[in-house]
């Protein structure tokens, strides 16, 4: 018989890496809030490790932190974190200052509303929103658009795994991907469309 996958822990979240590296940080405990596990962040943040020291980072569906405290830790010079439901919101803020980050923000906003704004370019974005509500799309449309991305911006994308990937913008280029379960999670490169351009015209 094969075993039962063990329920996520609800509660807490705990930074893997960096500066606070074992810290435990309180979650509120909402329905569909679903924190990225210690295996998927420890592969991510590997492949960051490039890009990440002193990049500006945006989590636009912060839900529980997990990835913008992470990327905090790991010595990103600005982390945005976005957040649809207020009491969630307000707990990030509270995370924040138990940290003592002065690197941080917290915005109590819904995402798509505050990304259909003019924006100002991150390095390096994280997308994982609520499962099974259609945002991705959009959310990659108002990204590229608005211009809330820097020319080589890396974006990570969790997902279901059944969720296509011919939604990503043609300049996007998937970096790494994997599975785990019934979570694909994706890393992709931006290149401006300016540079696809001038390489298509290259001999």
């Amino acid at each position: 018989m094969s075993k039962k996958p063990q329920p996520q822990k609800t509660g807490q979240i705990r930074i893997i890496g960096g500066q606070w590296r074992g810290r435990k940080l309180p979650v509120p405990d909402s329905p569909g809030l679903r924190p990225t596990t210690d295996r998927v962040r420890e592969t991510l943040f590997n492949w960051l490790a490039p890009v990440l020291n002193e990049a500006r980072c945006l989590d636009c569906f912060a839900g529980s932190g997990a990835l913008g405290f992470e990327a905090l830790s790991r010595y990103a010079g600005k982390t945005v974190l976005l957040e649809s439901e207020k009491s969630i919101a307000q707990q990030l803020q509270q995370n924040l200052q138990r940290l003592s980050s002065d690197k941080g923000q917290v915005i109590h906003t819904n995402a798509l509303q505050w990304l259909a704004q003019a924006g100002t370019p991150f390095d390096v974005v994280f997308l994982d929103p609520p499962f099974r509500q259609n945002l991705l799309a959009e959310t990659f449309m108002l990204l590229e658009q608005q211009g809330w991305l820097a020319d080589e911006a890396w974006i990570y994308v969790e997902a279901e795994t059944e969720h296509a990937v011919s939604d990503t913008p043609t300049n996007w280029h998937l970096h790494r991907e994997k599975t785990a379960g019934q979570v694909a999670y994706r890393l992709y490169i931006r290149r401006s469309p300016s540079f696809n351009e001038t390489a298509g015209n290259e001999e």
